[in-house]
């Protein structure tokens, strides 16, 4: 990935529609799923508080789930290699993603899929509650990792060290810097890693791994953020502003980390790669929910 070399990728379609199958980079990501309710209230409650909340969205998300939605609307089509709860939470799931045009190539689990609950307060933070355990993909499923290897690129954000290794395959690999240990123990080099500088869960060191990432990416919200490349000075990029007032916050770093995927698969230098990226989370923070409610209209052709 070397950005004196690589050519300037295609401009992703605008937010709020989708490239028709087949006409961007073959892209997947291995992950995560939990069913989602956002819920609206006008503050988090303190301790002991009752309070009211109105449901304001709801459907499949975390971060593997939502990456897929957009890199599925950014490039026609997207795999999701995952794992599911055989009850119903897991069965809307997939249909759920499956119509928004994401191939979910699932292991099944005994256990329930992963619930959650986000409430939104007026400023347009959220504060989410997981339930149940985080169901993640693993080496061992009976799933063919082997076409692993024939995408452009894979965004992780859960499995094991040992599928994180097959993932590798890809052209390009993307992984969250929640997976930061997993990326550790695998011994393999990545891509691009990604955390939000703000996010405790998210604070890593490089340093740290047997082979340094081409790129390092910590956002900074409205700040925009910062980036280091091949173990260079670090350097900032500019935010991005938002079409619209803010609606809530729900899935930003998700979808930045999507199209900073797509962005990296299509050939875009990292300079574009980040531009797209930061404009895309601008816009989540405009809409209720981390995709809009309604699968995005299928384009005829993808914008260059």
């Amino acid at each position: 990935m070397d950005e004196d070399t690589r050519s300037a990728g295609s401009a992703a379609p605008p937010t709020g529609t989708a490239a028709p199958p087949g006409s961007g980079p073959r892209v997947a990501v291995v992950g995560h799923v939990e069913w989602t309710t956002i819920a609206g209230l006008d503050e988090v409650p303190a301790a002991g508080e009752v309070t009211h909340a109105d449901r304001l969205w709801q459907g499949p998300a975390g971060g593997g789930a939502v990456a897929a939605v957009r890199l599925a609307e950014l490039a026609g089509t997207c795999t999701f290699f995952t794992a599911l709860g055989d009850d119903h939470a897991g069965r809307r799931s997939r249909a759920e993603l499956e119509r928004r045009g994401v191939q979910v190539l699932a292991a099944t689990r005994p256990g329930p899929t992963r619930t959650a609950v986000s409430m939104v307060d007026r400023s347009g933070e959220r504060t989410t509650v997981t339930l149940g355990e985080r169901l993640q993909p693993a080496a061992a499923d009976p799933v063919d990792w082997e076409q692993l290897a024939h995408y452009d690129a894979v965004f992780f954000t859960a499995g094991d060290p040992a599928l994180l290794r097959r993932a590798r395959r890809a052209s390009v690999l993307v992984v969250t810097a929640r997976e930061f240990g997993t990326v550790r123990e695998s011994g393999v080099r990545v891509d691009a890693l990604i955390g939000s500088g703000a996010d405790p869960a998210e604070r890593c060191d490089p340093a740290l791994l047997r082979s340094l990432p081409d790129l390092v990416v910590r956002t900074e919200g409205r700040r925009g953020g910062v980036f280091t490349r091949n173990d260079q000075p670090p350097r900032r990029y500019r935010p991005a502003r938002a079409p619209g007032p803010l609606v809530d916050t729900y899935g930003v770093g998700d979808n930045f980390a999507a199209v900073l995927t797509y962005a990296l698969a299509t050939g875009a230098t990292t300079a574009e790669a980040l531009d797209l990226a930061a404009r895309h989370g601008a816009a989540c923070t405009t809409q209720r929910g981390p995709f809009a409610a309604r699968p995005a209209p299928r384009r005829r052709a993808v914008g260059v």
